[in-house]
């Protein structure tokens, strides 16, 4: 008995000095990106005040965009979203909505808004999905394209819509998404100013839950009175303030949102446009490119630009919300065990020696390192062996960090565009940075072990996300 409780505190201090150890070099590198974040932030702001780029309708050279806007079972935004895009600021724009096979109501929404008529031309053979039954235009906007097809997932959907189209740039967005009225012309300012050399660039995602919608624009910007959806406002501040502008910084952006994308067409088409074997396209797509054009020995660049906004409703439930994450951790390992060739390979640049290598060993093996601590520290404790410097160091590694990290992703907001002027809000997402490491953050370390137990088990569902609507003035 001796033996074994000797050998079990050995491992208990080999796993502690390992997870020790691991934290602090992920956290170095999260540390290190948060800081090229505000470089690069200063570097926009300055640009932005003392050389506005690209002025509405200035610039006879502004290419033609699609906006490609799967739709599966979105009756209730996709009305509103469909607004949004066509009030937006842009000089050639075609929407292309792609009902997929919708059981609900979305389609016939679609018809008694826009006054649809079907288009009379035959549909391509060589359109990449499932089959196309109808193509209506709008009698009332010309720019307005409705493809009604079977259900095929979404990436099925964009791939119809972006053989669909004839622009040069499509723009993904999601169907339960607001975007503000001049993104594109923020979003396309890499394709004016490098038109050989760009093929990709993203904007932000903000949260649209309590915000008051208005003739297809956010006309109040509110934060979320509930719990989840407040903390995800704290992850998305997180997510593109520093995360995405960092990694901008360097050149080694690897993930644009599938909400809100603008692409060349033509460079997705050569790639035989999104898989139809994947869950999280978007992340899937930006990777191939890179492979793809590295292998091409083609220049080319990936960007994100932090003024654009495309504001989403997000799940209210923990129910939808552990569905919708199950599905990202699954959709993760995949993308990433698919491009697994890339690693620590100088052909693929810092993209494949240091930002995908980090990024897995931080999002998808951070997370399940970090639960097995939450149930080691209780067995360690149990059995009278928890060294309380572990025990501190873990926390601080953790939740401590954590907490530096959103205060750092709202000091980015309040620094730049500060959407939340209210100084009651600040203090709310102060609030929220604290908050969200604990039990939220404990929470979604549970998530990732069941979305690799889901991947394990080959679950390949997108599962469903419930939608309560947009508020508008009326309501």
């Amino acid at each position: 008995m001796h033996t074994v409780t000797h050998l079990f505190t050995r491992l208990i201090i080999v796993f502690g000095l390992f997870v020790i150890g691991y934290y602090l070099l992920i956290n170095l590198y999260y540390f290190c990106i948060h800081v090229l974040a505000l470089l690069e932030l200063r570097d926009d702001i300055r640009e932005s005040r003392w050389d506005p780029p690209f002025r509405e309708f200035s610039s006879p050279f502004y290419p033609g965009i699609g906006i490609v806007v799967p739709a599966y079972n979105e009756s209730a935004t996709i009305v509103e979203s469909v607004q949004s895009m066509l009030s937006l600021n842009y000089p050639e724009l075609e929407i292309v909505v792609v009902n997929d096979g919708s059981t609900d109501e979305t389609l016939q929404r679609l018809i008694d808004n826009f006054e649809l008529e079907v288009v009379g031309a035959d549909v391509p053979v060589d359109v990449p999905s499932e089959q196309i039954h109808d193509v209506y235009r709008s009698t009332t906007y010309e720019q307005l394209l409705i493809v009604d097809k079977d259900n095929g997932g979404k990436s099925d959907a964009l791939n119809a819509g972006i053989w669909l189209t004839e622009m040069p740039l499509f723009c993904a967005v999601d169907s339960d998404t607001i975007i503000d009225r001049d993104a594109l012309l923020q979003l396309v300012r890499p394709f004016l100013e490098q038109p050989k050399t760009a093929v990709a660039s993203g904007g932000v995602i903000r949260v649209a839950n309590e915000c008051t919608i208005e003739d297809g624009s956010i006309k109040e910007v509110a934060l979320p009175k509930t719990g989840l959806p407040g903390l995800q406002v704290m992850e998305y501040l997180r997510a593109f303030y520093s995360g995405r502008l960092g990694l901008n910084r360097i050149n080694g952006l690897i993930l644009i949102s599938g909400a809100f994308g603008l692409f060349q067409t033509e460079a997705v088409r050569e790639i035989g446009g999104y898989r139809h074997d994947t869950i999280t396209e978007d992340f899937d797509i930006v990777v191939r490119l890179h492979r793809y054009l590295i292998d091409e020995d083609r220049e080319y660049s990936v960007d994100f630009i932090p003024e654009p906004v495309a504001w989403t409703e997000v799940p209210s439930s923990r129910r939808v919300l552990g569905r919708q994450r199950r599905r990202w951790y699954r959709g993760m390992v995949e993308t990433v065990l698919a491009n697994r060739g890339m690693f620590f390979r100088r052909k693929y640049g810092r993209v494949g020696t240091v930002i995908l290598p980090f990024f897995a060993a931080a999002e998808a093996l951070g997370p399940l390192i970090e639960g097995l601590g939450y149930v080691v520290l209780p067995l360690a404790w149990y059995f009278g062996i928890l060294d309380p410097g572990f025990f501190i160091s873990f926390l601080l590694l953790t939740t401590g960090f954590g907490v530096f990290l959103s205060w750092f992703g709202i000091l980015s907001e309040v620094w730049s565009f500060n959407r939340y002027e209210s100084p009651w809000q600040i203090l709310r997402l102060l609030w929220y940075g604290v908050l969200e490491n604990f039990g939220y953050r404990q929470w979604k370390t549970l998530v990732a072990w069941q979305g690799l137990v889901e991947y394990l088990k080959g679950v390949d569902t997108w599962g469903a996300m419930e939608r309560t609507g947009f508020k508008t003035e009326d309501d």
